[in-house]
């Protein structure tokens, strides 16, 4: 007979799973989607345990709950970002398959996360499986760990939207040490460490009063092991020369602030001098590489409704002034806009935008491609006031505009309706110089998120100019 409190502790974990779900995943760092899929796991899981009876002639218990936790541990880490995908197939592009399906019973693979994994695109393969049920080459009834691998390089290598730069395969109880070197020696596998800094504790109540530990998840004795993917290539090569530095000397700008300090506002003025200042030696540019120049942690990819925000006079002590002015004079002045204004001023007030947007941006070098700085200085000569024209200027000295070059897995999309074309440009670029992109078109960040691809950003409330 099976133990009644196995059954009642594998189902309190489910229910701590689902909590973590629900409320350990912010959407910054994993799609709507995402978390629907493991709620959706674990709450078929708990059904399947509540289900079971202690009569069962069956003395062990086997279930799923462990992986779905691993899964969970992972994304949970710091280093993980932009999840997109979880406990999906990835589809092969049309040749593979058509390939495939001639006399052959592969199907799509089965990948348990796609996402990045700091700031590179990665897959991860996760198991939760006893090693000794882990075969290499498939004896004794188990499934090849051979041929998966293979199986999951080649679509790796195939799909060009979401293309892995590793994948990484993340054995939760270890793996056996003769299958571990086959990995090593047959796909290049390198050992990684990924240290799991969450672990889950649950306990359940004796009949006497006391609690008892029923659980202790640890990953000691887990394998993990990374395979590099074949790497698509950048878009082209940029040299620091096609790279436009638009920042004066530091002790100039600092000048030039100080001159309109009490018209651009104090909290402009904070958040500004907290972007790193990057100088650009014009004598060795032409020799120097882009990654010379910027693939690292402190860049930050602005998006046209971020550097509007960042400007705009709602953000930088107007809000007061609207608020105040008479909804008719609104109307006048705005037209259908000036709910949207209303609206913003008074989220404003509530949550300034520059405090939230210093957290992101402190200690972080910006950059725009050509495509954001023209439609930027287009809206703000349109539609700016003197203020926030001179925010501008001095915003836009702070950054460095790089040429338009979208990644080769942004281009591999095609353009649609939600695509847009200047959308995946903006992007595109910003994932080239694998840079989160500030940007409030969540509409944009949902179209990509369901193509499977992971995609860094960040999320900022949206501002409109008002002529201040």
């Amino acid at each position: 007979m099976m133990d009644e409190r196995i059954i009642e502790a594998a189902k309190r974990r489910c229910e701590a799973v689902m909590e973590r779900i629900s409320g350990g995943l912010p959407r910054s760092k994993i799609a709507e989607s995402c978390k629907r899929t493991l709620l959706r796991l674990a709450t078929s899981e708990f059904n399947f345990l509540s289900r079971l009876s202690p009569s069962s002639s069956s003395t062990t218990l086997s279930c799923n709950i462990g992986y779905i936790e691993t899964i969970v541990d992972i994304i949970q880490q710091p280093c993980i970002t932009g999840v997109s995908r979880v406990c999906k197939p990835v589809s092969l592009i049309h040749g593979v398959k058509k390939e495939r399906q001639r006399g052959s019973h592969h199907k799509d693979i089965h990948v348990d996360i796609v996402c990045m994994l700091n700031k590179a695109p990665v897959w991860f393969i996760v198991s939760d499986r006893n090693p000794k049920y882990i075969s290499w080459d498939g004896s004794g009834g188990e499934k090849s760990l051979k041929l998966r691998m293979q199986q999951i390089l080649a679509a790796a290598a195939t799909s060009p939207s979401m293309q892995p730069t590793s994948v990484i395969l993340f054995f939760a109880k270890g793996l056996d040490d003769s299958v571990r070197k086959m990995l090593m020696m047959e796909f290049s596998c390198s050992e990684i460490e990924m240290e799991l800094s969450h672990f889950e504790f649950a306990f359940f109540e004796e009949p006497e009063g006391e609690w008892v530990d029923i659980l202790a998840r640890s990953y000691r004795k887990a394998c993990i092991l990374s395979s590099k993917v074949e790497q698509y290539p950048k878009s082209g090569s940029i040299s620091i020369a096609d790279v436009k530095q638009t920042s004066v000397a530091a002790l100039g700008q600092v000048i030039e602030i100080q001159k309109y300090q009490k018209s651009l506002g104090n909290s402009f003025i904070s958040l500004i001098s907290s972007i790193e200042y990057s100088s650009m030696d014009s004598e060795h540019a032409e020799c120097s590489t882009a990654g010379e120049l910027s693939y690292g942690d402190d860049l930050i990819n602005f998006d046209t409704t971020a550097l509007i925000a960042i400007v705009s006079g709602i953000s930088n002590g107007s809000s007061g002034k609207i608020l105040a002015t008479p909804e008719s004079d609104l109307e006048k002045r705005f037209k259908s806009n000036s709910k949207f204004l209303i609206s913003q001023g008074h989220a404003e007030i509530e949550r300034p935008i520059h405090s939230e947007l210093h957290g992101i941006l402190c200690g972080k070098r910006g950059i725009v491609c050509e495509t954001v700085y023209s439609e930027f200085m287009k809206v703000v000569s349109m539609c700016g006031g003197p203020n926030e024209r001179s925010r501008a200027d001095i915003l836009i000295k702070h950054l460095r505009i790089v040429p338009d070059s979208p990644s080769l897995r942004m281009r591999s999309l095609p353009a649609t309706r939600k695509l847009a074309l200047k959308n995946k440009v903006i992007f595109g670029t910003g994932d080239y110089w694998s840079a989160p992109t500030l940007t409030a078109n969540m509409g944009f960040v949902r179209a990509i998120a369901q193509t499977g691809m992971p995609l860094l950003f960040f999320e900022h409330r949206p501002r409109a100019l008002v002529g201040e």
